[in-house]
């Protein structure tokens, strides 16, 4: 069901995007948006990966680390390829996942977390992490953010347009095809981005902690980082990759009506579900 509602979702931020177009330019501006999703969807496809890790000035780690050694472990037990394993040099405690496709995965892990964390703890970590990379979630998630960023975009485009004024009002749709582009658009993209994103994340708590068995190593994770994150913002996060991180880098400035559209679910809710999960695995 979860995977059906995912699908569902990235579907309809496709045609979202289509009626943007259409709205704003017409059957010429529909397969204009066409076009640019088709491109948007290559370009996260093959990009993306390398980008992040440059975003976060991610450095590779060998068989000598011991964040190696547990992400191979956990690889062997969901039998999966090795992912690429990578530190990111800030004391700030997050993690993250990225690549393609399982052949073509990378798994990044702060220096913060290993300074803070348990053992066991890092461990339902890297498991969430290698859970996003089983079901392919990193390659989702950025997809959908594309869509919702470059409609952000072209509402605020759209915005500038109507402020110093435009020629081909009665063409293109009108007020109403401005008012959608600037104002329904991208908070209907922002809500699809939220559903897909928090879907995943949930999804990716369950299979970690059954990775392990151990959901409760898990849920102490992420109370520890979900705390640190409310005092310091992970360098390198933006709005457009903060999505992969296991927990909100900027939940420290988001509050109020902001944590309604965030793309993680509530740190507390992931917390209960993982308790609950506990109590089927073990009694």
């Amino acid at each position: 069901m979860n995977r059906l509602k995912t699908v569902f979702l990235m579907t309809l931020l496709a045609v979202l995007m289509m009626l943007i177009g259409r709205a704003f330019g017409g059957t010429r501006g529909m397969t204009m948006m066409l076009i640019l999703a088709i491109g948007m969807n290559f370009f996260s496809y093959w990009f993306s990966d390398s980008m992040v890790l440059r975003a976060y000035h991610c450095q590779p780690v060998g068989p000598e680390h011991r964040l190696y050694h547990i992400v191979a472990d956990l690889a062997k037990r969901a039998d999966l390829p090795m992912p690429r394993v990578y530190i990111m040099p800030t004391e700030v405690p997050n993690a993250f996942a990225t690549g393609r496709s399982p052949s073509h995965a990378a798994v990044c892990a702060t220096e913060g977390i290993l300074d803070m964390l348990d053992e066991d703890e890092i461990r339902g970590v890297l498991a969430h992490e290698m859970s996003h990379v089983l079901h392919r979630d990193i390659l989702i998630s950025t997809i959908v953010a594309t869509f919702a960023s470059v409609i952000a975009w072209i509402a605020n485009i759209a915005q500038w347009s109507a402020i110093f004024g435009r020629g081909d009002d009665d063409d293109n749709g009108g007020i109403v095809g401005l008012l959608v582009t600037i104002i329904v658009a991208p908070l209907a993209a922002t809500i699809i981005q939220m559903g897909v994103s928090r879907t995943r994340e949930y999804m990716a708590d369950e299979e970690g902690g059954r990775m392990i068995d151990d959901p409760l190593a898990l849920a102490r994770a992420l109370a520890k980082i979900d705390n640190y994150a409310h005092y310091r913002v992970l360098p390198g996060a933006t709005k457009t990759n903060a999505h992969m991180c296991i927990i909100n880098p900027f939940a420290g400035i988001s509050s109020g009506l902001m944590n309604l559209f965030s793309t993680h679910p509530p740190t507390e809710k992931r917390i209960e579900r993982l308790q609950e999960l506990d109590r089927e695995l073990h009694g």
